[in-house]
């Protein structure tokens, strides 16, 4: 399983739930980058992805986005090949 990274705050219900979504698909571990707590991690997410909000997830290299992102793929069947590949 490739490697689950996410850009989250302490207080945001977005990153809950895609915790939930990723832990009931399986994965184990996910590595959380705090912005809230280190804002030159908040502008190397932004420089990465263009965008402001939380969270914002990346398996392996592939950026999903933030939790409707993850919903989405999900519902459209790309989530499990995507933590699936090696």
């Amino acid at each position: 399983m490739p490697a689950v990274k996410m850009y989250t705050t302490a207080v945001c219900p977005y990153c809950v739930r895609a915790k939930q979504i990723l832990k009931a698909k399986g994965v184990e571990h996910i590595e959380e980058i705090r912005v809230d707590a280190n804002p030159q991690e908040r502008q190397r997410m932004m420089d990465l992805t263009g965008r402001r909000t939380v969270p914002q997830i990346f398996i392996g290299d592939t950026h999903v986005g933030g939790c409707d992102d993850l919903i989405a793929l999900d519902g459209r069947g790309g989530l499990m090949p995507l933590l699936q590949a090696t």
